[in-house]
């Protein structure tokens, strides 16, 4: 077994950013698929964003690539989904809960999002999540303050 494989119960996952732009602004782009294609890796998104809804991540091929269920949806402040990979065939089968907080500060907006897992999961799955979010986060920040999504390109866990 190599250091991937290894099992562990993570500890949460958080990045805060601060961006240029409005909270209904950045819920847009993480519940809309114009914004998210753009810079999600291609990604789109299918939900109607309520309490209790399914949603799911689309693949530029058609393949939903997460999917899982709307926890909480208090627009523009937090969104709360279950996120299950699904296109990885040794993906963790236990949820991961992934919240955005989303708060005005003066002419700002506080993005912060977290990555909880209670399971243990292979720590290669952790890893790839921390470099994917960081690639995500910055590529959004991006987008909503100059208009152009960053391109970053990033392999799937080995």
């Amino acid at each position: 077994m190599n250091d991937g494989d290894e099992l562990i119960v993570p500890p949460d996952v958080v990045y805060v950013t601060y961006i240029r732009t409005t909270p209904r602004e950045v819920w847009d782009a993480l519940t809309q698929s114009a914004f998210t294609k753009q810079f999600f890796f291609g990604r789109t998104v299918e939900s109607d964003w309520k309490q209790g809804s399914p949603w799911r991540l689309v693949m530029p091929d058609g393949r939903t690539d997460v999917a899982g269920e709307v926890l909480v949806s208090d627009q523009p402040r937090k969104l709360q989904v279950t996120w299950f990979v699904e296109w990885l065939h040794d993906a963790p089968k236990e949820p991961t809960i992934i919240t955005y907080d989303i708060e005005p500060v003066g002419e700002l907006v506080k993005l912060t999002m977290t990555q909880h897992t209670d399971a243990k999961i292979p720590r290669k799955f952790l890893e790839a999540g921390k470099q994917g979010w960081a690639a995500i986060l910055s590529s959004l920040k991006s987008l909503l303050e100059t208009g152009e999504a960053l391109t970053i390109k990033m392999n799937p866990p080995e």
